[in-house]
């Protein structure tokens, strides 16, 4: 990733911070996006600290115009805009049966999920399509494509995720632009003071071939390849992170 500029929206969090570290430990000079300017500014001193390259901007992802705007920023003052990865999280609802669930508690995630990629994924394609290359990396979930019962509209949503992926993957191809989504189980990191041996998290332990669940690490290094020229032949695809739980 070399001379690549990525734009890693929700880059505060657990999830996106450790995609913007990986990107910028393989050479790109990420841009974070998020909501709170000190933690953004706290993964990018921990990047440059290391080496690496970064820039935090405060941007709600939601606001279009706003996104749009550091789009054009960023090609304008470093070049080009080379990987989006949308990280942004989503509220919802869960364990909660459908029939006693209410209607704005199922539509939330839904919603916001569609609302954040649709913003963040064709601003990227715009000006990818325009440079000719360029890699959008969307983040689904396992919930896209299991059985599990009582998620509300969480899985509606991951579903939405990767239909989204399948759609635009077809619309920018012949332009130079690959889309990929990279699915992984629930990961225990993301959640403080939560270890993988908690008993709440057995239900999902037992779904897997490996036996556990995905690693940051892993999502990050997936991410990486997902955007590098080694997976220059992928795009519409799902890379496939949970552990077993989902065997194709």
């Amino acid at each position: 990733m070399n001379g690549k500029n990525a734009v890693v929206y929700g880059a505060a969090g657990k999830m996106g911070g450790a995609v913007a570290r990986a990107f910028a430990r393989e050479g790109a000079y990420v841009h974070l996006v998020g909501r709170t300017q000190s933690t953004l500014e706290a993964v990018a001193e921990e990047i440059t600290e290391l080496g690496g390259r970064a820039t935090a901007a405060r941007i709600d992802v939601f606001d279009q115009d706003a996104v749009e705007a550091h789009a054009d920023r960023v090609v304008e003052q470093a070049g080009s805009l080379d990987v989006s990865f949308n990280a942004v999280g989503m509220s919802a609802v869960q364990d909660v049966p459908l029939v006693d669930l209410k209607l704005e508690d199922f539509m939330t995630p839904i919603l916001d999920s569609a609302r954040s990629h649709f913003i963040t994924t064709t601003a990227a394609a715009r000006r990818m399509a325009a440079q000719g290359s360029g890699v959008i990396v969307l983040l689904s979930a396992s919930a896209a494509d299991e059985s599990r019962h009582r998620m509300g509209g969480f899985n509606i949503a991951c579903a939405g995720i990767e239909a989204l992926n399948r759609s635009l993957a077809g619309e920018v191809g012949r332009e130079g632009v690959r889309v990929v989504c990279i699915r992984p189980n629930f990961t225990p990191e993301t959640i403080p003071g939560l270890r993988e041996d908690d008993p709440q998290l057995q239900p999902l332990l037992r779904d897997t071939r490996l036996g556990r669940l995905p690693r940051l690490a892993e999502v990050a290094e997936a991410a990486v390849f997902a955007a590098s020229a080694g997976a220059g032949a992928m795009t519409g695809a799902v890379l496939n992170l949970t552990c077993g739980a989902l065997v194709d």
